[in-house]
């Protein structure tokens, strides 16, 4: 079906991407691509799809696969038949039913005398049966513009499918649709995405590095169970290197002692026994390169110690090295932060629910937002910031302290350095160097300090704001978490995760990411419903 052959490839800027990747697959197979933000798998589905040509290397494919890409603003001029592809083709086919029956005509067609019925039909699937085939691109929400592409997948019946993190910007009934599809169908899938639900839905797992691919013959659960299994073996192994190390420096100071004892023992024998000065300093030019040779022995066995254990921590994910220090909110567990009774909020002059509603939030709980888009999530997130505060009644507010963290991560001011940055919630006046050892913490060394926020990745903007609020040592009464997920690869997620998990304090999350949800232990939902 799809061989990939010793495949490199150099950025334009002679940065190398990744090299050697060797990759086999076979009819049938659901492959999920994972790896971590900028390893280039987006790059490794355009080289195979033709799109972009590799450095190196070769690629071996038995027919055209249908690609779903994560971006779709270069499609924004077409109409949906022409970002299909299909606009031609259904112009052909009007053009014959029409009495046109050219032979330029029935070549474009070339026999697809079902391809109406299929864009009706597979439109419909992903719930987008209104939509016309007409239609701007440009004027569709972001989830709409991902199943416009889903749908080609039953337009073109291609056998091998490369999708790109497919899920993103799909509500949960869209993404239920997805989940089916995968599950169900039996063409070949090579996927990227951060979606561990979907993940687990497919029989193999290749991680793409710098130097390949490695194959783990099981979902995204097998994958970390073997990951894990690799972590706890790589951490045994530097307590072991750690403990060898020690023992060689004790052995280095015991035999250095010994050497020092008998040459002092030695020296005196001589003196008593009056040996001559010229004999006096030959036994002590010995004595010394005979300290000196027990030396450099020793130096050799810790320096080859150390050297392996450097190369050993060098293998230690990110993750673990990272610590935090979130400090919590001294608020006591069950205070009322927030209580709505009987509220609502008009639109238009139209109620935004049909029924009014009626909860409250205690400090310390992990609650779910959930909801259709439309269905007014971020006008309640505002009311519950109190940012409609005036215009809103009904509504019990003790919230002093709370931080909204969207997925653009917005807080981040991107004209300034990421120092500037950290600094900017440096509340309790913290040193300088306080600051930068932060900083480390969250993985950005002195090489990017003075690097502009506004050209940081999703997940560097993500690490930092978390590093903002390690800074700031103030206890957010709240966090509000709106789609946190969207823009992060899955170590950032995990990182996210464990920073979350952390923090004691009260949690509003809005996600459609199930797996996210279950993983920061989410206690109950608030779902809004619309007309």
């Amino acid at each position: 079906m799809l061989t990939l052959q010793n495949i490199s490839y150099i950025h334009p800027n002679k940065e190398l991407l990744f090299d050697g990747i060797n990759l086999a697959i076979n009819p049938h197979q659901k492959i999920a691509l994972i790896g971590n933000n900028g390893a280039g798998k987006s790059t490794l589905l355009k080289i195979i799809t033709n799109e972009l040509q590799p450095s190196a290397g070769k690629v071996e494919i038995e027919s055209t696969p249908y690609y779903v890409p994560q971006v779709f603003g270069q499609f924004n001029h077409l109409n949906v038949a022409k970002a299909l592809g299909i606009e031609e083709k259904l112009n052909a086919l009007k053009q014959i039913l029409a009495g046109n029956a050219t032979e330029e005509n029935f070549s474009v067609l070339n026999d697809d005398w079902t391809i109406e019925d299929r864009c009706r039909e597979a439109l419909a699937y992903w719930l987008l049966g209104d939509l016309e085939l007409s239609h701007s691109m440009a004027s569709l929400s972001g989830g709409q513009k991902t199943k416009v592409f889903l749908a080609g997948i039953q337009i073109h019946q291609a056998e091998l499918i490369l999708l790109d993190e497919p899920s993103n910007h799909l509500d949960v009934a869209s993404r239920e649709l997805l989940y089916q599809y995968i599950q169900h169908t039996k063409s070949t899938l090579l996927v990227i995405s951060h979606d561990r639900k979907l993940l687990n839905l497919l029989d193999t797992v290749c991680e793409l590095t710098k130097t390949g691919i490695n194959v783990y013959g099981g979902n995204y659960d097998f994958y970390t169970e073997q990951k894990q299994i690799a972590t706890n073996a790589l951490h045994q192994d530097i307590q072991n290197k750690e403990k060898a190390l020690r023992k060689a420096k004790e052995k280095e100071r015991e035999a250095l002692e010994r050497q020092q004892k008998q040459d002092a023992r030695g020296k005196k024998k001589q003196e008593k026994a009056g040996v001559a000065r010229i004999m006096m300093n030959t036994l002590r030019n010995n004595a010394e390169n005979s300290t000196a040779k027990t030396k450099d022995i020793h130096t050799e066995k810790i320096g080859g110690i150390t050297s392996e254990l450097r190369k050993l921590r060098a293998n230690v994910a990110d993750i673990d090295q990272m610590k935090f220090d979130f400090d919590n909110t001294k608020l006591h567990k069950g205070k009322v932060l927030f209580k709505a009774t009987n509220l609502n909020y008009s639109y238009r002059s139209k109620a935004l629910w049909p029924a009014d509603l009626n909860f409250q939030i205690n400090s310390g709980e992990r609650i779910a937002l959930k909801g259709d888009n439309g269905s007014g999530k971020t006008t309640l997130i505002k009311i519950i910031l109190g940012d409609l505060e005036r215009s809103v009644e009904n509504v019990y507010l003790a919230i002093s302290n709370a931080v909204y963290i969207d997925q653009e991560y917005s807080l981040i001011d991107n004209d300034l350095s990421v120092y500037e940055q950290a600094q900017l919630y440096n509340t309790n006046a913290l040193q300088e160097h306080e600051v930068k050892i932060r900083l480390n913490r969250f993985l950005f060394g002195k090489e990017v300090w003075n690097k502009p926020c506004g050209n940081l990745s999703g997940g560097e903007r993500m690490r930092l704001m978390l590093c903002c609020l390690t800074v700031s040592n103030i206890a957010p009464d709240l966090i509000i978490l709106d789609e946190p997920t969207n823009n992060l690869d899955i170590q950032n997620i995990e990182i996210l995760t464990a920073a979350i998990n952390e923090y004691e304090g009260t949690l509003l999350v809005v996600s459609h990411d199930e797996y996210f949800l279950k993983q920061i232990n989410i206690e109950r939902e608030i779902t809004l419903k619309q007309w």
